[in-house]
C-alpha cells in the first residue's frame, strides 16, 4: 500500500511539473529579445519592395531591348522615335513601314514600369543606339534612390 501511495504521489508530482507553465520574467525576456530582432531586421525588409521594383524594370527593359533587336533583325532597323515601342506589339503604319513585320508581334503587349508609369525609347539613344529606360518611382527624368532612372545602358 505504501508503494501504491509513493507512486500515486510521483505521478502527481510530474503532472504538476508539466503544467508548470513559464514566469513573467521568462515571458519578458522572450519579448525584449523579439523586439530587438525586429529592431534589426524590419528596416532591411522594408526596403526590400522598393529593391524589386528596380529589378522587375531592369528585367522588363531587357525583355523590351530583346525584342527591339529581333525587329531590327527581321526589319532591318529599330523601329522610329514615332513609331515608338507599340512598334513590338502592332505592326506601324507609319513609314518606314516594317517589310518582315512578324505577325502576333515581338511582345504580347508592351508592359508598364512597375511604378505604372509606360516605359521611354529613344532613337537615336543618348547612352547607345537606342535607349529603353524608366523615370523611376517619381515618373520624372533624374532623381535618386528610388526616383533615380533605370536604363538599358545600366
Amino acid at each position: 500500500m505504501q508503494r501504491w501511495t509513493q507512486r500515486r504521489n510521483e505521478i502527481a508530482a510530474s503532472r504538476t511539473r508539466r503544467h508548470r507553465g513559464f514566469t513573467l520574467i521568462e515571458i519578458m525576456v522572450v519579448i525584449a529579445i523579439l523586439g530587438i530582432l525586429a529592431a534589426l531586421i524590419v528596416p532591411k525588409i522594408m526596403s526590400r519592395p522598393d529593391e524589386a521594383r528596380r529589378v522587375a524594370a531592369k528585367q522588363d527593359i531587357g525583355s523590351i531591348m530583346q525584342a527591339l533587336n529581333l525587329y531590327r533583325l527581321d526589319n532591318g532597323r529599330y523601329p522610329t522615335q514615332d513609331q515608338g515601342l507599340p512598334a513590338l506589339v502592332q505592326k506601324p503604319t507609319t513609314d518606314p513601314v516594317p517589310n518582315n513585320w512578324k505577325e502576333g508581334g515581338y511582345l504580347e503587349k508592351l508592359p508598364n514600369d512597375p511604378w505604372g508609369h509606360p516605359y521611354q525609347y529613344l532613337n537615336p539613344g543618348v547612352h547607345g543606339e537606342i535607349d529603353v529606360f524608366s523615370y523611376g518611382a517619381d515618373g520624372k527624368p533624374g532623381g535618386d534612390g528610388n526616383d533615380s532612372d533605370v536604363g538599358s545602358w545600366q
